[in-house]
């Protein structure tokens, strides 16, 4: 599937921050059907039991997802988290590369439902989430926070195509 866009990274966020230096600096890619992307892999500081990811990091990551969602789907601003559901189907592994994909289920001016999936490579699903978003301002979430601080970093790498062919399935 075709890359639109490639989404900024923020500086301290768990999931993308690239100055987090526990956190994954996962990359996020906005797609030609305004679902958002991400090629990631955890790593054995996020696990639960050896072998395995933790359900907080998993549901995190599911969370972010969501949320960029919104930014592919052609929406401006920022959301909070207000309700979060979450299915773990498989144990995820760390050090494996893994598929992340977010998508909008329902959104008006206030609101934004996605679901969002964790799979492995050949498109089995390890995790799903559902999640509802209040669409707020940055400067609403944050007094201290812009988006020119809190979102700096654009990391060009050329990926134009992902291959998401596995959804056909």
């Amino acid at each position: 599937m075709k890359v639109v866009e490639k989404q900024r990274n923020s500086r301290m966020c768990f999931i993308c921050g690239l100055d987090n230096e526990m956190g994954l600096k996962a990359q996020f890619y906005s797609m030609e059907d305004k679902s958002t992307v991400s090629l990631f892999k955890f790593n054995k500081y996020n696990q639960s039991f050896p072998g395995r990811v933790h359900g907080g990091i998993i549901t995190a990551m599911l969370d972010e997802l969501g949320f960029r969602a919104l930014w592919s789907y052609g929406k401006e601003g920022f959301g909070v988290t207000m309700d979060l559901k979450v299915k773990y189907r498989k144990p995820v592994p760390y050090d494996e590369d893994l598929i992340a994909r977010g998508v909008v289920t329902y959104s008006n001016s206030n609101f934004l439902k996605a679901d969002a999936f964790i799979y492995l490579l050949d498109g089995t699903i390890l995790s799903q989430g559902e999640m509802t978003y209040r669409i707020l301002p940055l400067s609403t979430i944050s007094k201290d926070a812009s988006i020119h601080t809190e979102m700096p970093y654009l990391i060009e790498d050329n990926i134009k195509d992902i291959d998401l062919n596995f959804l056909e399935d």
